[in-house]
């Protein structure tokens, strides 16, 4: 009688997993969580509007959304003091949104000290923003240290991009 049983519910599982390999491709896509249009020709709800506050809104505002900085170093100088003008301007329209600023350096040093170096930058950058008027609670600091490189390559060029603070909108 449990021989029954167990050849019984064998057959209902493996029906029950044929059934579920059946499934087609629906017609019509669920729309992006961002709303923006991939070009994929699905509906994204909002065709190819940028929605205001956005990270994408934000990257089409500013010059751009990261500071460089020089080897070993985490001052902010007149270059980046400009991007990050940049940056609070379009901060202070859009008083809701919250930030990330993300510090990183290039593959040289122990971890440790890459992380350290990130955090400093990263603060460094939020400090001004700061100054310039944009409440400091609006704004978060990672280091990820020589974890995400922007660039591969032990060369200056690939060093120099890698050594930066980036500026990235925290979704609503």
């Amino acid at each position: 009688m449990t021989i029954r049983k167990t050849t019984a519910m064998i057959a209902a599982i493996a029906m029950l997993a044929v059934g579920a390999c059946s499934k087609k491709a629906p017609e019509v896509l669920p729309p992006n969580p961002d709303g923006i249009d991939d070009g994929s020709g699905g509906n994204s709800g909002g065709g190819n509007a940028v929605i205001p506050g956005s990270q994408q809104d934000f990257l089409n505002s500013v010059s751009s959304d990261r500071i460089f900085f020089g080897f070993d170093q985490y001052n902010v100088d007149a270059e980046d003091q400009a991007t990050l003008s940049n940056q609070a301007q379009w901060l202070q329209r859009n008083s809701a949104v919250r930030v990330l600023l993300e510090g990183h350096a290039d593959e040289r040093g122990t971890r440790d000290y890459n992380i350290a170096l990130g955090e400093r930058r990263a603060n460094a950058a939020k400090n001004y923003l700061a100054s310039l008027g944009i409440d400091p609670s609006r704004i978060e600091v990672i280091s990820y240290g020589k974890e995400r490189p922007a660039e591969l390559g032990s060369t200056e060029e690939a060093y120099a991009k890698n050594r930066r603070a980036v500026t990235v909108v925290i979704q609503r």
